[in-house]
């Protein structure tokens, strides 16, 4: 016996009719008009048995008696009999038109939904969700949610043609009708056996299906992690865990599939045989005539298509409630970041901004309480300056650049661009003004054209100048097709400076008046990140693509030298403030850090030129 959490239990038909009843009041009138189909196709079924048992009784009955028949006879039920059956065929294929359009449309709007969700919620959210499992929300588990949509217009068609038969049976003859009606509570409760023993193995299996989903995608994420490390066996052996799991669950639903259907599909034959047994003493007996046999014989066969259409509606149910409870999760989180209705000055026209942080405290849920990674931080950025924030690992540096952009909001504090607190900013008025570009440069499987520009409707020579300024004009000239040579996956076939160089290039495109760089040309050398951040000095006077105000997380001294000021973070706190040369003669911990940092490349490069000359 399963356990009980996993039956069919009333709660969980509850929340499936609850879910069901959504669908309904999402698209009423698509749900009418393939009810009303059904009721079509279901009336129309019941039909066909009076039909038949009509033209046995006054047309095939007569025939053999006589030896004879008419034409008008024949044509008559000849027409009766195709009439009935257009009119099915009408039935069915508005019943199956509608109740898809109505399951399409459904999983189209909560794919929407979900995936509006995801933009809305902050990155701290995403970071406590695995990709995967966002996928399977989206995919696997919005389908599953409107899986019971398909049957449903049936089921509820074919309650019409139960009552409709179990009235025109009883009406025929009470006794044959008390014999054949007894298969029915067989056949219930064979369905709810069927259900319970169904219903934890195919949620099961829907369970499966999303794990073996997020599998597969880190491991596709972690290529590199994977082949380096030759861990290729191991992650095999992780999907093939994963994948046979599904395999057997899939083969427990269809091995039980396979033991109910033959008898829930020989019961309504068995009631058939009894009805007919009995109606051939009653037939013997003058109770009945032929043509009733014959219409209740056949209305007998025709009954079990109820229960087993709310059968199909019930064993879909459980995948419904697992997966609406899923999507709910995230359609119900909370945490998304409000938008005031304030503007930035001159978004997106270039120039400058002046930035002021402002006590800036910020933890994330997942850290210990009283552990934040920001205390108290301050500083702030005159427009047109370039401030290098510089600190060792863990001191909170890229968080800092999270909230420079309101990736997050601070916990307390405030960051101000032009004295406009971000948090009282209308949507999208951020990104026209400020822009980041993070160390890890992601690219997507496109030209270099479409990943400069983004959809941004820019002439080619706007391009062009973004990706001088980044120093990257030299090498997408060589590129086969130049702009229109297509980067691969993630940028597959260019090198981590290439790759940096352009995500600069994006930023730089859209002239923002606030430009952060976390660490974002660590991939290049220190003469081209020289030349790149010597090319945004230049452009403040020009008011071009570089004009702005810069906040560079860096660690070379040289490019740190560059800075107008240099923000020294540790533990979460600033520590020092200045430039780099006083800095370095007042703040011990800034001077360690730094010659550590220029020591360490020194032997880099000592240790590859010596590669080099044994090579």
């Amino acid at each position: 016996m399963p356990p009980a959490s996993r039956r069919v239990s009333p709660h969980v038909l509850r929340e499936g009719a609850g879910v069901l009843w959504v669908a309904v009041k999402a698209e009423p009138r698509v749900f009418t008009l393939s009810v009303l189909a059904s009721a079509l196709y279901a009336a129309m079924t019941v039909a066909s048995a009076s039909v038949l048992g009509w033209a046995t009784q006054e047309v095939v009955l007569p025939a053999f008696e006589s030896g004879r028949t008419t034409t008008g006879a024949l044509a008559a039920a000849a027409a009766a009999i195709t009439g009935v059956a257009l009119l099915k065929a009408i039935g069915v294929a508005g019943r199956r038109f509608y109740a898809g359009l109505m399951q399409y449309r459904l999983q189209a709007e909560y794919r929407r939904s979900v995936t509006r969700q995801y933009l809305r919620l902050p990155l701290a959210w995403h970071h406590r969700h695995p990709a995967g499992q966002l996928l399977s929300n989206a995919n696997a588990d919005v389908e599953a949610v409107w899986a019971p949509i398909a049957p449903l217009p049936m089921a509820v068609g074919v309650v019409f043609m139960l009552l409709i038969a179990a009235v025109s049976i009883m009406a025929t003859d009470l006794v044959v009708a008390g014999v054949g009606f007894l298969v029915f509570p067989a056949i219930a409760l064979i369905n709810v056996v069927y259900q319970r023993r169904l219903s934890p193995v195919a949620t099961r299996a829907q369970q499966l299906r999303a794990e073996v989903s997020e599998v597969a995608h880190e491991s596709f994420e972690g290529g590199l992690v994977v082949k380096t490390l030759g861990r290729e066996a191991a992650e095999t052996e992780r999907f093939t865990e994963g994948a046979e799991a599904l395999r057997d669950a899939n083969v427990a639903v269809g091995r039980i599939r396979g033991l109910f259907d033959p008898v829930l599909e020989a019961l309504p034959n068995l009631g058939v045989l009894a009805v007919l047994l009995i109606g051939s003493v009653r037939l013997e007996s003058g109770a009945m005539s032929p043509g009733d046999l014959v219409n209740v014989a056949y209305l007998f066969t025709l009954l079990s298509w109820p229960i087993r259409a709310l059968g199909w509606v019930l064993g879909e149910v459980p995948r419904s409630v697992v997966g609406w409870r899923r999507v709910r999760n995230v359609l119900d989180a909370s945490g998304s970041l409000p938008y005031g209705d304030g503007t930035l000055a001159g978004s997106g026209a270039g120039g400058a901004t002046a930035l002021e942080v402002r006590e800036v405290r910020f933890a994330y849920e997942s850290a210990e309480e009283g552990r934040p990674v920001l205390h108290d931080v301050s500083f702030a950025a005159e427009p047109g300056r370039t401030v290098a924030v510089v600190g060792p690992t863990g001191s909170g540096k890229s968080t800092l650049t999270s909230l420079l952009v309101r990736l997050v909001d601070p916990a307390d504090g405030s960051v101000l661009l032009d004295g406009t607190d971000l948090r009282d900013v209308a949507q999208g008025g951020i990104a026209d003004t400020a822009a980041l570009v993070p160390q890890q440069a992601f690219l997507f499987d496109d030209t270099v054209r479409g990943n400069v520009t983004l959809g941004l409707d820019v002439p080619d020579e706007r391009v062009w100048e973004a990706l001088r300024l980044a120093q990257a004009e030299g090498f997408v000239a060589a590129l086969p097709e130049g702009l229109g040579t297509r980067v691969g996956e993630r940028g597959a076939t260019l090198s981590g400076g290439q790759r940096q160089r352009l995500a600069l290039a994006r930023a730089l495109v859209r002239r923002p008046r606030l430009l952060v760089l976390d660490d974002a040309t660590s991939s290049v050398d220190p003469q081209v990140e020289a030349r790149i951040l010597q090319n945004l000095r230049e452009a403040r006077s020009t008011g071009t693509a570089g004009g702005a105000t810069v906040v560079v997380v860096a660690y070379r001294k040289a490019t740190i030298a560059l800075a107008d000021e240099v923000v020294y973070l540790e533990h979460g706190r600033v520590t020092a403030r200045g430039s780099h040369t006083e800095l370095l003669e007042r703040s011990e911990g800034y001077r360690d850090l730094v010659n550590a940092y220029e020591r360490a490349e020194a032997e880099q490069e000592a240790l590859e030129g010596g590669e080099e000359a044994l090579a």
